[in-house]
């Protein structure tokens, strides 16, 4: 009886995890979801749009090493990236009422030259299923999620760089680790 319902439930878990799977190459959209703009002007995350380019969203907090580091690598390639893509970066912190003050004085001072937004209460975080920083989506010129990665490694940019690029020749994602 065990046997059969070990096998019962492989079943029922690798087809749920090939809808998935099947949902995330096809695309699914950014969230109808408020978020804030550096200066506390309410936005709508999924008006977002690049003329059909490639689209990248960070999701990062001012007290989480890896995201700044990931933030920084992607800032000193970002002209490159603009240039041979079209790419359009987008950091969206997860800083809460404590610390988010500390996020524009730290984007000013690193120089970061893409969109910044504040999720203050979390809300497109839990709609796009974050659980922890650095987070990293890439969206197709169609505004559909077709990528994600969390955390980061020295180097971790080279495969967001291969992804980017695949997105904008209109190329279905396909990454070799």
């Amino acid at each position: 009886m065990y046997q059969t319902l070990r096998i019962a439930l492989f079943a029922v878990l690798l087809f749920a995890a090939t809808i998935s799977a099947a949902q995330e190459k096809s695309g699914r959209p950014l969230p109808n979801v408020t978020v804030k703009t550096l200066t506390g002007d309410s936005f709508i995350f999924n008006k977002i749009e690049n003329g059909g380019k490639p689209i990248v969203v960070d999701f990062w907090a001012t007290w989480c090493k890896p995201c700044i580091e990931e933030l920084n690598a992607i800032h000193e390639n970002y002209e490159e990236w603009q240039k041979e893509t079209g790419v359009k970066v987008v950091a969206v912190s997860l800083d809460d009422a404590r610390t988010m003050n500390r996020v524009a004085p730290m984007v000013n001072g690193r120089g970061w030259e893409f969109e910044v937004y504040i999720d203050p209460n979390s809300d497109l975080k839990r709609a796009m299923n974050v659980n922890m920083p650095p987070h990293t989506f890439v969206v197709n010129g169609n505004g559909e999620i077709v990528w994600q990665h969390v955390g980061y490694a020295e180097g971790n940019e080279l495969e967001l760089l291969e992804v980017i690029k695949q997105v904008a020749n209109g190329q279905p994602v396909n990454v070799s680790k």
